[in-house]
């Protein structure tokens, strides 16, 4: 992995583009990572899409809920 440092200026940089319009794809198995930083969440159970979660409703007990197929 990469150090603190390095992944809270990465994480600032994201931020950056996003303000400014960019769409960006983060892949992360890392959940606090993904609720702090996105939008629009799209889950996938077993190679397919088992959901997409957006804004407000996106949390952890949901994303693992989608993941796991339940």
């Amino acid at each position: 992995g990469i150090d603190v440092g390095a992944k809270n200026e990465i994480h600032r940089l994201i931020r950056k583009l996003a303000n400014q319009g960019t769409g960006i794809v983060l892949i992360s198995s890392e959940l606090p990572e993904i609720v702090g930083m996105c939008d629009r969440v799209v889950v996938m159970h077993e190679g397919r899409l088992s959901g997409v979660v957006v804004d407000e409703e996106i949390n952890e007990k949901k994303i693992i809920q989608l993941a796991s197929g339940v």
